[in-house]
């Protein structure tokens, strides 16, 4: 049984299409298309590139701000939590991996100075506490 279509066998192809190399059977396929196919490519990319791009434009400042007074009291609640594990002999694993991923979100900056260096001195703490706990 033959089985006709794009999965399928057909029963010749023209001579065009491919370019013999020596006597053997093998055969490279028409450059043309594969040509056709990498233009394509680039325009999808260029399409991710532009939407990439917006993202990283500029917000709105008081957003910034908003974001990283956020992150900082989350950074004051992981020390609070820590304190309080340690003072009643509780210390769990999770709060120390809070605290890790704490002090990975205070590296952003959020544009204003005085706001930066409160950050700056919640992410010292934080710091210092992971090297406590052996966790730098």
């Amino acid at each position: 049984m033959r089985i006709y279509g794009p999965n399928g066998t057909t029963l010749g192809t023209p001579a065009s299409q491919t370019r013999r190399i020596g006597s053997g059977t093998f055969a490279l396929p028409d450059t043309s298309s594969a040509q056709e196919t990498r233009s394509a490519a680039p325009k999808a990319t260029a399409n991710i590139d532009a939407l990439l791009a917006l993202q990283g434009v500029d917000e709105d400042p008081i957003e910034r701000r908003k974001r990283s007074v956020a992150r900082g009291r989350t950074a004051l609640d992981v020390l609070d939590d820590l304190k309080i594990g340690l003072l009643s002999g509780n210390l769990d694993g999770s709060t120390v991996m809070r605290l890790r991923d704490a002090a990975a979100n205070l590296k952003s900056s959020s544009g204003d100075p005085g706001l930066d260096a409160v950050l700056a001195e919640i992410e010292l703490r934080v710091e210092v506490e992971l090297a406590k706990a052996g966790q730098a």
